[in-house]
């Protein structure tokens, strides 16, 4: 089981008890079968779906989706095209616009057949997507978000890129490719600085290497579309209420990118920085409160009466 490999990681006090373990599901999408791991909980009165960033898959962020459903809550992570167990058919075609256009359909698919509030949870990269996911959709209640890194600002680029100097004209750089070489497929730990994805050396390795995430070839095109990517500007954003629980020791991407980006919305905000904690939050005493955070999350989400979500 893929998420084990990265639970092993968990404070010894998240491994008393064996984590809640996902059954995996599968949703047709243009052509895609997109892998969705889910803890199903009737009973529940809201749902979360996790989102995994650049290099990640659904096993790699289900602890955080365990936590969620070891509380009740309907949980749910996917695998975005090139990751897990999702199969693509033209890996070379991928592009970060198709991850966006996913996830909104996905979401307002999931709203026709249950109408409980949902929490869009985005770590690394899908916080991004989480925040795009609910300004396209209007349908989450409440997004969760470990960075904001907006590829508008030089500054994230420079962080996102493995090496700093080719973040700022990489735009530029990669919007010039011909259609052949957007096609090519190289390594995400080429071009992402995987080396500090965790505090821990090991479980960075993992991450670099993991054949489902790290491990992973993408295509330039993929890269080019990412680095040119306008998302709603945040001046814009009012479709729900925005939580930033950024990892305090991230030596990737500092708290400040995100912070900034988040004091732009007029939605309500709020921020929680994860003591001791990496880019990959695993770490105490942040990850109690990164747990502690998502119940509150969840109680502000249950105490909005379905008159209020319309």
């Amino acid at each position: 089981m893929e998420y084990l490999r990265y639970a092993q990681f968990l404070p010894a006090e998240y491994r008393r008890e064996p984590l809640v373990e996902p059954t995996s599901t599968w949703w047709s999408w243009r052509g895609r079968r997109v892998h969705v791991a889910r803890a199903v909980r009737p009973e529940a009165t809201a749902r979360v779906l996790v989102v995994h960033g650049a290099g990640g898959h659904a096993g790699l962020v289900w602890p955080f989706a365990a936590l969620a459903a070891a509380e009740g809550v309907d949980a749910m992570a996917l695998d975005l095209p090139l990751y897990g167990d999702t199969v693509e058919p033209d890996p070379s075609s991928v592009r970060y616009t198709d991850w966006v256009q996913l996830l909104a359909e996905f979401v307002c698919a999931e709203r026709e057949s249950d109408d409980r509030p949902l929490i869009v949870f985005g770590a690394s990269v899908g916080g991004m997507l989480a925040y795009e996911t609910a300004a396209r959709t209007g349908a989450v209640a409440h997004v969760v978000a470990t960075c904001l890194l907006d590829p508008a600002d030089p500054a994230a680029r420079r962080a996102s890129a493995r090496w700093s100097f080719t973040g700022g004209p990489a735009p530029l750089l990669l919007g010039s490719l011909p259609p052949v070489a957007r096609r090519l497929r190289v390594p995400i730990r080429w071009l992402a600085d995987m080396r500090n994805m965790s505090l821990d050396p090991a479980l960075s390795d993992l991450c670099a290497r993991d054949p489902r995430g790290g491990g992973v070839r993408v295509p330039l095109g993929f890269l080019a579309d990412f680095m040119t990517f306008r998302h709603t500007p945040p001046e814009e954003f009012t479709s729900a209420p925005v939580t930033l629980v950024h990892p305090a020791a991230d030596r990737w991407t500092p708290p400040a990118l995100s912070t900034r980006f988040l004091a732009r919305i007029p939605a309500p905000t709020r921020t929680v920085l994860l003591e001791n904690c990496g880019h990959f939050p695993i770490e105490e005493p942040g990850l109690s409160r990164l747990a502690t955070a998502l119940r509150e999350v969840l109680a502000d989400t249950e105490t909005v009466t379905p008159q209020d979500r319309r």
